[in-house]
Formats: C-alpha cells, structure tokens, sequence
C-alpha cells in the first residue's frame, strides 16, 4: 500500500475570532505553518492573510477581481497550500477558518479542488488530520438554538450574507473531529443540556474542556496544543477527518443516545409514504423553535424522481435537490457501494428506495408535536391511491428554483427554494 503525504494540515473553526486563534497558534509547533484569512473585508473586495511560521508572522492584504469565499480558495489559498505541501522544512500546516466560513465548505474544497500546477486536489499532497471546533459554553447553545444573522453579530462574510449565527456554530461543532468547550456554562444545569446536545449533535467527536478561555502562559498554550494533538492522533476509526458526506450518508453515524436527557432529545423521522408539498410548508416551521438541528432526506408527492435535502440549525432551514432517488432512475452504477447496499435493504416494493428519514434535535420543544407535525404532512390514504400523476398537480411551494450565487463554492447547494419565513 503506497504511503500517505507526509505534512499533515489541521483545520481549525469558531465563532469566536481570539479564541480559536489561540488554539490554531497552540497547534502550529516547531516547523509549523499557520495560515488565516480574514474576510471581513470579502465584500470589498479585499483579503487579509497571515502566515506564522518559526521565523516569525508575515501579514499581506490581497485585493480580489470578485469578493467571494471561492475566488479566496482558488486564488489564494489552495496554491499556497500547494507551495507549503511541496516544502520539505515544513512538516505541519494549521489553516485558521474565519468565523463566519463553516468548515464543511473549506473541506469540500481540499478534497475537490485541484488548484494550478497540481495534479490532484490537495488531501494526495497534504494528510488532512482533522478538524478542531471550538465554542464558547457561556454562548453557544443560545447562538444553536437562535435565529440572530451573521450580519447582526458582524461576522458576515459580505452586507448580503443571509446566514444566521446558529447555522455557523452548529457547523463549528457538528463537523469537529476534536470539539474544544471553552469557558463556563452560567450554571451546572446549564452544562448538562450542553453536554447533552453535543452527544447528540457530534457524537465521533473527542470533547475537551476548558475551564479558561484558550492562550494564557505559554507553557498552558503547549499543554493545550499537546492535548489536541494527541487526541487527533487517537481519533475513533469512524471519525470524519474533513471528510465530506454527502445527503445520502447515514444520519446517525457514530451512534448519538436517542433517549432523553434533561430534556434533549433526538427524533428519528422515517416514512414511507411521500409528504404532501404544500402541508410539508407548513409543517417545516415546528423545526424552527426549539431545535438545533434537523437533517435528512425528503421526498414530497410532487416531485417524485428529486431527493430533496432538508437542513435546519435554529431558526434557519434550507431545502435543496440532491439528485434522484434509484427508484426508476436506474443509476445504481453511477452511485457508491453504501448509497447501494442501502437502498437494496430498504427498496420497497411500490416505492423503491423512496422515502422520509430526517433526524431532528430537539432542546425546547415537544417531540412529540413535532412528530405530530410531520405525520400530518403525509398523503392519506385517499391522496396515496390516486397515483403519481394526480401527485404531480399538486401546488407545490418547492418547485421554484433559484441559482444561489455563490454556487462555485463548493458545500453550496446549486439550487435551493424559496419559502416561508425562516427558509432560505
């Protein structure tokens, strides 16, 4: 078996700009190179880098033709990852996300795309370790559980970024291989819903706690990074490791506890009758109030050849095709193995592979309204027996596609649909 990169790369995330810095600058070590870039000034058009290397930090302001995320990653970032990958001095490179990037995008970019001069994308020159999330416990469940924008917290990459703080630190989180819980929840009950949601939400993830926030004395920042490397090191064979999933990936990987606990719980949605699309509208909103995320995978009466993709985190949803069911399709050699084990297990005489599977996490809500909720969007009886042609005339809220502009950035849906308030 040929042997793997020998520089290793380590993505680190949060919301909190200083904090994560710290713990980016206690990974770097001794021929280490750190890299960040702060896109506070995207919408303008401008860039700021800095390296951190054993010689000292180097700081440098780019100017892009397009202030987007994706023209930062192809024009700046991805070659300079290159150039590190190809030095022999180097032997670990830290890449610090701006709080306001959500790390599933910058992953799908390494292991995507193939920036110039390479011959493949940059996981077969660089070992992609992990990634390291870190939150604030005093903050981060009301910021999970919210609906507060980007733009509001001033995190937003440019003045039209319509995302909301809930959907960048339930990524922060829900895609960490190592999960750092900084500072003190306001009170020990506090702490266990915490902890409870985070079993549920990142359940492959190793958690380290911080009592204090991360950097301090330098021999506390060497412990930490220390501690973080060894735990990357130790990770769980089922770990993501920046790895992309995609909507048909299994919805409870890593085996979160379905009970309840102080009052969390996890829902697991499954059906085989479509939704009916104007009453699945209308049911969506019992995701939005006390959740923290929902996820899966839906089919609505109305378009019965599109798996659509339903997203939640707080009071954000989002609702976007993800290619097509097998069901008469008949693409199985163009899907994996899994997506195909899957479905022959499940393939359902009228409906095939056709089907509802959401997971929903649920801190302070009625799980059972919620379930109530869903089920009512279902066909009936009646609806069922007139057949898919009668489906495929009902109104249908889902059905008016829109081109996200920044669909060249890769975690971007290509298509996402309007709706009611709350979606995007």
């Amino acid at each position: 078996m040929p042997e793997g990169p020998e520089t290793g790369l380590t993505l680190v995330c949060g919301a909190d700009r200083a904090a994560a810095a710290a713990v980016a600058a206690a990974l770097r070590g001794p021929r280490g190179v750190l890299v960040a870039h702060d896109l506070r000034g995207l919408g303008e058009g401008v860039v700021h880098r800095r390296v951190v290397d054993d010689e000292g930090a180097r700081d440098a302001v780019l100017e892009l033709a397009h202030g987007c995320v994706a023209c930062t990653l192809r024009d700046d970032l991805l070659p300079l990852l290159l150039r590190l990958a190809r030095d022999a001095a180097v032997r670990h490179v830290v890449l610090l996300l701006d709080p306001g990037m959500e790390p599933d995008a910058a992953a799908e970019a390494l292991h995507t795309l193939v920036p110039e001069g390479a011959q493949e994308p940059l996981t077969g020159v660089l070992a992609l370790r992990g990634v390291v999330g870190v939150i604030d416990a005093e903050t981060w469940l009301d910021d999970a559980g919210g609906d507060e924008s980007l733009v509001e917290r001033g995190l937003a990459l440019t003045a039209d970024d319509e995302r909301t703080v809930a959907q960048v630190v339930v990524a922060h989180a829900e895609y960490a291989d190592v999960l750092v819980v900084a500072g003190r929840c306001p009170s020990p009950w506090d702490r266990v819903r915490l902890d409870a949601v985070l079993d549920r939400l990142a359940p492959r993830a190793e958690r380290l706690t911080l009592a204090d926030p991360p950097g301090g004395a330098p021999e506390v920042a060497v412990e930490l990074g220390a501690e973080i490397v060894t735990r990357l090191a130790d990770l769980r064979p089922d770990a993501r490791r920046g790895v992309p999933e995609d909507a048909h990936a299994p919805l409870l990987r890593g085996q979160p506890p379905l009970a309840r606990d102080a009052g969390v719980s996890l829902l697991h949605v499954g059906h085989r009758r479509p939704f009916h699309p104007e009453r699945l509208h209308a049911a969506v909103d019992v995701l939005l109030h006390g959740t923290i995320r929902a996820r899966g995978r839906v089919w609505v009466a109305s378009q019965p050849e599109h798996v659509l993709r339903l997203e939640s985190a707080g009071g954000a949803l989002q609702i976007g095709v993800a290619g097509t069911w097998l069901a008469g399709s008949g693409a199985w050699d163009a899907v994996d193995d899994e997506r195909r084990a899957a479905a022959a297990l499940r393939w359902d005489e009228r409906f095939g592979d056709r089907e509802q599977q959401l997971v929903v996490l649920v801190h302070d809500a009625d799980p059972a309204a919620i379930v109530a909720a869903l089920d009512a969007a279902l066909l009936t009886d009646a609806e069922l027996a007139r057949g898919e042609a009668a489906w495929r005339r009902f109104p249908d809220p889902f059905a008016h596609p829109h081109t996200d502009p920044c669909a060249e950035l890769p975690g971007v849906a290509d298509e996402a649909f309007d709706g009611s308030e709350g979606e995007r």
